[in-house]
Parts: structure tokens; C-alpha cells; sequence
């Protein structure tokens, strides 16, 4: 009774077991609700969906377009990354701050407006689909990594100070070294955006395959049975990467199980 009590009241502590229970019981229900009202109707049942999947991951086809959407994705992160990461810690030298501020405004620029522009910029396919790959992470990365310098005690900076640190060193000290494990964090919850787009910029480029390409194709044909098996592909590996990096997170800083549990 306790249990059923504690699922309707505000900040109730949930033990796993029960969660994972909850979770089985609401995709249950999710599922037959699904199977009902889609049966006999346009959107494919869940069964019809489970038969497309088995039968899109029998295929060689499916393997390779997934090498080269995760490739995509996994490079335009890398360098993503990379440049935001210098962007931000440079953001701490006045000169530099205003352009990283305006970076972050770079969030509300839609990437359709300036895929002619990019084209003219690239020099092939490939490097199109990661240059809006990048242009469009960057900014949200950067965004999320100066919300954590901005939230950073004035304390830790205090503390440099007392142990006759100069700025440079401490620049080092507590934002590069001291904040490694947010910024994994940070790749973790950008991920989901990078994963996102890349069904997007593949469209624009069929040359080398991808899953944004087998979606495309089976819009064309209006196969919403192997549509819909292909985004639940896309889902579960998306799901599979936020648990990876959530455990590499753990496992290269443990302390930071300590700021979980807390």
C-alpha cells in the first residue's frame, strides 16, 4: 500500500526494484494501448514494427548505413567538442568573452537558411554534412559548458589565490582539470542532439549512405512500417550511447556516484 501511496506523492523516494517495475508496467501499457487503437489504421502496430526491425537488422545494408551515420556523428563530436572546449576556456580572457557570448546566441540561427552557403564553402558531400554537423553542436555545447564556469564557486578561484597560483594556473587548476567530469556530462546530454541531426544533414547527401538516407528512402515509398522501425532503431541506440557515457562518466570520476546518490 505504501508503494501505490508513495508513486502519487510529491519528492517520494522510490526504491529500484519498484522503479524498474514501474517503467515495465507503463511501457506495457503504452504497448497496448498502441496495438489497440493503431490496429486496422495508417500508423503500424507495434507487432508490424517488431517485424520490420528483425528484419532491417538481418540485413548487411543496415550495418553499413549504421557504420556511417555513427561515424558522422561520432567525428562531428570529436570536433565539436574540441572547439568549444576552446572557446569556453578562453572565454575567461576578456578579449575573447564576447565571442564566445555570441556563440551561444548562434542557437536560434536555423541551419536551412545557410545550408546554400555551406555548399559553397564545401568542397564535397562529406564535408558539407560535417560542417552542419558542427555549426549546429557548437553552440549548444558552449552554452552548456560556460553555464558550468559561470556556476563555479568563487571559493576554488580563492583558493588558487591563497596558494599563490597565478591565473593561468588556475585556470588549469579549476576550470580545465577541476570540471573534466561536467564536461563529459556536457557530451552526454549534447549527444542527443548531434544523434538527432544526423538523419537531417545525410538527406542532403545520399552518396555515402546512413540511416537519415534508408529513412528518406522509405518516406518516398511511404513504407511507415520500416519508418517507424528505423526510428525505433535510432532510438535505442541513442538510449545505448547515454548509458555508456553516464557509465564512462562513473568510471573514469568516481566521485561523482557520490553527487548521483545525493
Amino acid at each position: 500500500m505504501n508503494f501505490f501511496k508513495s508513486l502519487f506523492t510529491p519528492f517520494a523516494r522510490v526504491s529500484n526494484r519498484n522503479y524498474t517495475f514501474l517503467i515495465i508496467i507503463d511501457c506495457a501499457i503504452a504497448l497496448l494501448l498502441w496495438q489497440v487503437f493503431a490496429a486496422g489504421g495508417l500508423i503500424p502496430t507495434p507487432g508490424r514494427i517488431a517485424g520490420s526491425v528483425l528484419r532491417i537488422v538481418s540485413t548487411d545494408d543496415f550495418f553499413d548505413n549504421l557504420f556511417s551515420s555513427l561515424t558522422l556523428t561520432l567525428k562531428g563530436m570529436f570536433y565539436s567538442i574540441i572547439i568549444a572546449l576552446v572557446i569556453c576556456y578562453l572565454s575567461v580572457v576578456p578579449i575573447f568573452t564576447p565571442v564566445a557570448r555570441f556563440i551561444i546566441k548562434c542557437r536560434y540561427l536555423t541551419l536551412t537558411g545557410l545550408i546554400f552557403l555551406f555548399t559553397l564553402l564545401t568542397s564535397n558531400g562529406h564535408n558539407l554534412k560535417m560542417s552542419l554537423l558542427i555549426f549546429g553542436i557548437v553552440p549548444f555545447f558552449v552554452t552548456s559548458l560556460l553555464s558550468i564556469i559561470d556556476a563555479i564557486n568563487e571559493q576554488e578561484y580563492e583558493l588558487c589565490k591563497t596558494l599563490k597560483m597565478n591565473n593561468w594556473q588556475t585556470l588549469l587548476e579549476v576550470v580545465i582539470i577541476g570540471k573534466l567530469d561536467q564536461v563529459l556530462e556536457v557530451m552526454r546530454q549534447n549527444f542527443a542532439i548531434a544523434w538527432m541531426m544526423i538523419t537531417m544533414v545525410e538527406g542532403l547527401n545520399m552518396s555515402e549512405g546512413g540511416l537519415g538516407t534508408l529513412l528518406i528512402k522509405s518516406n518516398k515509398y511511404i513504407d511507415l512500417g520500416t519508418v517507424f522501425a528505423i526510428l525505433v532503431l535510432i532510438f535505442a541506440m541513442g538510449v545505448f550511447f547515454d548509458l555508456l557515457l553516464a557509465k564512462l562518466r562513473t568510471w573514469f570520476f568516481p566521485y561523482t556516484k557520490l553527487q548521483i546518490r545525493k
